[in-house]
């Protein structure tokens, strides 16, 4: 039975063809211990998954032969979460669990607050590594749509840039609404539920007052997320959590 996963790009997905790139060739044979006669899953991060069986293998290739063929629907709401890089690893696992939930698109923020400094080299480095562990993450809990992981950029660069309709800040303040009621308002306005959903959380400290500023004239919405402060990584997941359990059910 075929139980280990391995990604091909989009771009480099042929069904007639079927190859795995070289660093998944290093993990099918090096790490798996995977060889000839073997069935192994492969997926393009855009919904397609095939069982397939390995019919030759060299140093740096793994050639597939397709035995069948599977497409996943889309999540029945786009996600987006731009998320303040935090200290340590953090973002490693906010990727892996966005990954897990659905998220669409992942947005690093270096917002004010924001202990990791970042010069402009080393951002696409960052976006790379980030990728691969979103990449991982599907590899791992079979989803089948993988997320873009952008290039890290300032909060006012997404502010800017954000173009879903219905957009979320979590905020520690007064006028914090519950998820419920910001979505209720939205329906009543528009005469529908949203469909697509822009998410911002803060690092360690929380946005600055100026930057929650920014984000509500841009049209977010204060979101509150319970009367315990959470850390950075705990509120990324509990936001994504009942934002997609309220648009995609």
């Amino acid at each position: 039975m075929a139980t280990h996963r391995f990604y091909i790009p989009a771009s480099e997905w042929d069904l007639e063809n079927l190859t795995l790139p070289q660093e998944e060739a290093h993990h099918c044979l090096d790490v798996m211990r995977c060889a000839v006669g073997d069935r192994v899953i492969v997926f393009n991060g855009e919904g397609l998954e095939v069982e397939a069986e390995i019919t030759e293998t060299s140093r740096k290739q793994v050639a597939l032969k397709s035995l069948l063929v599977s497409q996943t629907d889309p999540p029945p709401a786009r996600l987006t979460i731009g998320q303040a890089v935090p200290k340590g690893k953090n973002m490693d696992l906010i990727i892996q669990k966005a990954t897990e939930l659905g998220a669409s698109r992942i947005i690093p923020l270096l917002s004010e607050r924001t202990v990791v400094q970042l010069n402009a080299g080393d951002l696409e480095k960052k976006q790379e590594k980030w990728q691969r562990v979103a990449i991982e993450a599907c590899k791992q809990c079979g989803q089948n749509w993988l997320p873009t992981v952008e290039v890290p950029q300032s909060v006012d660069q997404f502010v800017k840039k954000s173009g879903d309709s219905f957009r979320l800040v979590a905020a520690i303040s007064a006028s914090a609404q519950t998820l419920k009621g910001i979505l209720t308002e939205w329906s009543e306005e528009h005469g529908t539920r949203p469909t697509e959903a822009t998410l911002m959380i803060g690092p360690e400290g929380d946005f600055t007052p100026a930057e929650i500023s920014t984000a509500v004239s841009a049209g977010f919405s204060p979101l509150s997320l319970g009367p315990i402060i959470l850390r950075s990584e705990t509120a990324a997941i509990y936001a994504l959590s009942v934002t997609g359990y309220e648009l995609m059910n």
